[in-house]
């Protein structure tokens, strides 16, 4: 199993990958630039690289996220243009760096008509691409729902994948807590949802798991996560979503609290008893 937790970029790409190591994982996630600005970053091409060339002797991989303010449904035409050079700003690094692709979460309208929320979503995601020539792929994260509930189910991931001109340059990232928030997994659905995802193709383009327990009940539609069998999804349920093979081979981040008490390398540790199934 590819575990791993996300990981601060504070001392550089590289440090960041060899903190991921240190904790025992084989994989890890990091945001590119300041995870609160869409500020176009500067940065140093031969960390980045020393950071790729780490990752390959090593054999971690490497996720990215976007910024928290990035919003693929944004209607402002100024700030559609801040967001697009930001998230090409993002995939910049995140290739160089040797990463599978960068983190976005779907897209949030406040306006009336969801429908226009999507097809901002699409408009944005074409103008992004079309300039996108590199590996990494943009990552698509489903919402909690929070706020608003778009992106909290397969079929809208999937059909905004589809109705794009690059769905080859897009995958999806699975979160958890999110799935559960969101009431998509009630924890003791996952088999019906796995189902339901391969019969929509939804699997075979994940590329990423951001494994997080809730610190609320499924369907609350409140984003907060928990340390990994310590929330509302509980151990047994985590357990069960560890052993599922649509994730198996797949970069498992834990986005989770971390304290001198439980770090992420004791996390890290814990999650792979849930799943020593795998190894026997």
């Amino acid at each position: 199993m590819k575990l791993g937790s996300h990981v601060s970029i504070s001392n550089g790409y590289l440090a960041a990958a060899q903190k991921a190591l240190k904790l025992g994982g084989k994989a890890f996630q990091y945001f590119p630039k300041n995870p609160r600005s869409l500020s176009m970053k500067s940065y140093d091409h031969r960390d980045a690289n020393s950071c790729d060339r780490f990752c390959q002797e090593h054999g971690l991989i490497s996720v990215a996220h976007a910024p928290y303010p990035t919003n693929l449904s944004i209607e402002d035409p100024k700030m559609q243009q801040v967001m697009i050079g930001s998230i090409l700003n993002d995939l910049d690094i995140t290739e160089a760096c040797g990463s599978i692709g960068l983190v976005v979460h779907f897209g949030k309208y406040k306006g009336h008509d969801p429908l226009q929320g999507y097809k901002l979503m699409i408009d944005m995601l074409n103008k992004v691409l079309i300039n996108w020539k590199g590996k990494s792929l943009l990552l698509i994260e489903n919402n909690a729902g929070q706020g608003v509930k778009m992106g909290i189910m397969f079929e809208e991931l999937v059909q905004i994948r589809d109705l794009t001109d690059y769905p080859h340059k897009i995958g999806y990232c699975l979160d958890t807590c999110h799935a559960f928030a969101s009431g998509l997994w009630t924890g003791h659905n996952w088999t019906t949802i796995m189902e339901k995802g391969i019969d929509l193709g939804y699997f075979t383009n994940l590329k990423a798991v951001h494994l997080n327990d809730s610190v609320f009940p499924s369907s609350s539609f409140r984003d907060q996560h928990a340390n990994v069998g310590k929330g509302y999804i509980g151990e047994n349920n985590m357990k069960e979503f560890l052993h599922s093979p649509v994730i198996r081979d797949l970069p498992i981040i834990l986005e989770t609290p971390s304290s001198q008490g439980y770090s992420h390398r004791d996390e890290i540790k814990y999650v792979y008893t849930l799943a020593a199934r795998w190894d026997a």
